[in-house]
């Protein structure tokens, strides 16, 4: 009997065939719901001023005769860095350990980023250090501890912060004129060797793989032979000039390591996020109000239209929200999305990431078919709220705790934790409090006020940065 082989994603840096190591001691369809839309600020940056990365126009697609990849490589090469996110281990990590002099487990993953501006914007994956309690990034033999702007698991990136100057931006290209067939190089830190380029080619744009985990994934990878193997989390996928075009994040293989199969976010996807991260902490994330599946024969047969048509152009109105975008403007079930703009819509991977370039808001323009004929009509954008407004995250900071809280989906989130009451009761970094004596908790200020107030025995229930579950029990006095 055949062995049953299973295929596996493997997230290259910290999931399926990252590389890990474990050192014991002191080394380390509906909308979501409501939160506070009040200020963000993040004038210590200056985004406004600061961030100016290169962007250049697209080249030529690259042909095979005298096809030589050095000086890509050197373009590329100097601005990928090499990533360690340091957190500690749920096996013996807990309030007890510490109490009693426990050894802790620190777990260490490596992975890359990309130098986005020289003066110290990096873009990542977000599962290279969404477990991380401490992030470093390692450039120029030197050796920096990184800030994390923000994240956005809808795309798998996340941005860091090293305060360093003149740092050698990685050049932009587009994504969009990216050809099928095209050289592309990948650059990265695979197996923790630094700097290591490897070639191959474009082989598919626009690539649902599923192995996003969030409510509202955008999938829309560039596929390419170039081989990508673990630390390669986060690197560069650069064309034959040495521009960027996507950032490496997910191979498909049955042993974790590069088979063939690898996949990069484009750039044109990145670009966006990246920009809303260091602008406002949070990516600006739109929302039509509905959702689209493939229009193919299967489809149109399950949801009773017309199988007998030329050809199957656009994506299928499946679900609408009652009062959403896509129904104030006047979209219907069973209608056939074939453009966005002036943006030709042919797949839901081509439809998201033309969603993903606008922000709540805008003003878009759909091309439909509704009973075989043209319309069209103007969708204003909204935000996870339903409003047009642009989200902005709210921080509380209070020094009794010695640490800044945020409210998060499931509860509230502690994190530059420097002192105080949290350090003194060992709450890790990035540790979400979900209930505080069997109480739900969702409010920053409520979690403060009883922090403040309350005597006697506390039982908190929540999770640490690598979602591992982590109860502790105390008293105040």
């Amino acid at each position: 009997m055949n062995t049953l082989k299973t295929l596996v994603i493997g997230f290259i840096a910290g999931l399926a065939g990252s590389y890990t190591f474990m050192k014991y001691g002191v080394d380390t369809g509906q909308l979501p719901g409501h939160t506070d839309d009040t200020t963000f600020n993040v004038a210590s940056y200056k985004p406004e001023d600061a961030y100016r990365p290169t962007i250049i126009n697209p080249s030529a697609t690259a042909t095979l005769a005298g096809v030589d990849f050095s000086d890509a490589a050197a373009k590329a090469t100097p601005s990928v860095v090499y990533i360690n996110s340091i957190s500690q281990s749920g096996a013996s990590y807990s309030y007890w350990d510490m109490l009693f002099n426990g050894r802790s487990q620190t777990q260490v993953s490596s992975g890359s980023g990309v130098i986005f501006t020289s003066n110290g914007y990096i873009v990542t994956n977000n599962h290279v250090v969404e477990a991380a309690e401490k992030i470093q990034v390692i450039y120029n033999k030197k050796v920096y501890e990184a800030e994390l702007i923000g994240t956005d698991p809808s795309t798998d990136l996340a941005v860091l912060k090293i305060q360093e100057t003149n740092l050698p931006a990685v050049t932009l290209g587009s994504s969009t004129n990216l050809s099928v067939g095209e050289w592309v190089i990948a650059v990265g830190n695979p197996f923790s060797l630094s700097s290591t380029v490897t070639a191959g080619i474009v082989s598919a744009k626009g690539r649902r793989i599923n192995i996003v985990e969030d409510k509202f994934p955008i999938e829309s990878f560039i596929q390419t032979d170039a081989a990508i193997n673990p630390g390669n989390s986060g690197g560069a996928l650069v064309n034959k000039n040495g521009e960027l075009v996507g950032i490496n994040t997910a191979i498909l293989s049955r042993t974790g390591s590069y088979t063939g199969y690898a996949f990069a976010v484009p750039i044109d996807i990145a670009r966006k996020v990246v920009e809303d991260l260091v602008k406002y902490g949070i990516v600006q994330k739109p929302f039509f109000g509905g959702n689209v599946v493939e229009y193919d024969f299967q489809n149109a047969e399950k949801y009773n239209l017309n199988t007998n048509v030329k050809d199957f152009n656009g994506v299928l109105l499946a679900e609408l929200e009652k009062q959403g975008a896509a129904m104030n403007a006047g979209l219907k079930l069973g209608d056939i999305i074939t453009k966005l703009g002036d943006a030709e819509i042919n797949s839901k991977s081509e439809f998201e990431e033309e969603l993903s370039h606008h922000s709540p808001g805008d003003k878009l323009s759909v091309t439909y078919l509704r009973d075989n004929k043209e319309g069209n009509t103007t969708m204003t954008l909204v935000n996870r709220d339903g409003e047009t407004s642009l989200i902005k995250r709210k921080f509380y900071n209070d020094a009794t705790l010695g640490a800044t809280l945020e409210a998060v989906e499931y509860g509230v989130k502690a994190f530059k934790i420097t002192g105080g009451l949290f350090k003194k009761i060992g709450i890790p970094e990035n540790y979400t409090i979900i209930s505080i004596n069997r109480q739900r908790v969702k409010d920053p200020q409520e979690v403060i006020e009883f922090f403040n107030k309350y005597k006697g025995r506390v039982i908190i229930y929540g999770v640490t940065s690598s979602k591992q579950e982590l109860p502790m029990s105390f008293y105040l006095q």
